[in-house]
């Protein structure tokens, strides 16, 4: 097993005295938060915990800027949600938040010092060719005009290619599906349509239902693999899912909903490293029935070996000699999940020899 790390304690909930008393752990803990960009959570959490005046000058410093970033990131997120609402109220084109953006509109607990870079959202893809065109009269345009990488998001890839305000800089993901049409998993979109809530007084926005969101989430982090911001999505699951844990019907609803939407894989992944990684309280009998989505007893030994490192902060304090292998291998294997072998294999040629041409073009 890789070291253990202070911030995945501390995010579980099982260390919080050990912070006070001892200045080097309060260091490790900055160190390990900035490098997960999870910081601004551990400043929120703090305060929570009312912990932060007893917590070293020097850390307080650190939180309290950390906080500042949250919330700005925040209001800019709602305000660059209300432009996109006035770009495509003239073609009253509905729009779901996804992720960062659905947290903080919806005013989800996974909000608590969520910073990202980016809004992600989701339209009907009959209206896709439409949303795109209001979008660039209204300032939004496309950083890469690269004819292999335009065919790759359109032809294969669930999403536009990334769309960036000319004036603000803000960078937006436009999808029109939470899976690429490509991929081994297969999930019909009108489905998640379907239990997206309409956001209060907002006409065109919505956000996705509250058991959509944790699939999503799940979808994103464990078929994706993009891990930079890998624990910081896994702590998203982890709030989720104890905020909703509070409800009677709550763990057998997300279990049927996995089922509907044939999630049941990222799912039993989601359930099983938060538990993990962060003692997430999972009920035994959620765990068992959730195996129904595991890949067999050898492959989730596998990847245990592989997402108990890949999950960890990328922080020299946490790596082994393994760390970097498995965040490879995790990196080859979403690529693997979202493209059929022959297609995957010319996909890599490419990108690869694009690669080696730049490096040349370089020296």
């Amino acid at each position: 097993m890789p070291p253990e790390s202070i911030l995945l304690q501390f995010l579980s909930g099982s260390v919080e005295i050990e912070l006070i008393d001892d200045p080097a752990t309060c260091e490790l803990l900055l160190r390990q938060a900035r490098s997960a960009n999870l910081l601004s959570r551990v400043a929120v959490l703090c305060a929570e915990k009312n912990l932060t005046p007893r917590l070293p000058q020097r850390m307080q410093n650190h939180l309290q800027s950390a906080q500042a970033v949250a919330m700005a990131n925040h209001r800019s997120v709602k305000w660059e949600t209300k432009q996109l609402e006035r770009a495509l109220a003239i073609g009253k084109i509905p729009f779901c938040l996804l992720k960062g953006g659905a947290y903080v509109v919806g005013r989800s607990v996974a909000a608590k010092g969520r910073v990202f870079s980016d809004v992600d959202i989701l339209v009907p893809k009959e209206r896709l060719d439409e949303t795109e065109r209001l979008l660039i009269e209204s300032g939004w345009m496309c950083t890469n005009f690269d004819p292999y990488d335009q065919r790759y998001y359109r032809s294969w890839m669930h999403e536009l290619p990334p769309l960036q305000h000319l004036k603000r800089g803000t960078t937006l993901d436009v999808h029109h599906a939470i899976i690429p049409p490509t991929a081994r998993i297969k999930s019909d979109i009108d489905k998640f349509w379907e239990c997206a809530h309409k956001v209060a007084k907002r006409e065109l926005l919505y956000v996705p239902g509250d058991q959509d969101l944790i699939l999503h989430s799940a979808v994103h982090l464990f078929c994706d693999g993009e891990l930079e911001n890998g624990l910081r999505d896994l702590s998203d699951l982890d709030l989720l899912l104890r905020d909703s844990s509070v409800s009677d019907d709550f763990w057998s609803g997300l279990l049927a909903r996995a089922v509907v939407l044939n999630l049941q894989r990222p799912l039993f992944y989601a359930l099983r490293y938060c538990h993990v990684l962060l003692q997430t309280p999972v009920p035994v009998q959620v765990l068992d029935v959730a195996t129904q989505g595991s890949p067999g007893k050898w492959s989730v030994k596998w990847m245990d070996f592989l997402f108990c490192r890949a999950l960890a902060p990328d922080h020299i304090s946490c790596n082994d000699r393994w760390t970097g292998l498995a965040r490879w291998i995790l990196f080859v294997r979403s690529h693997w999940l979202r493209m059929p072998p022959l297609q995957l294999a010319q996909h890599l040629a490419r990108k690869g020899y694009k690669r080696w041409k730049k490096r040349k073009a370089s020296v």
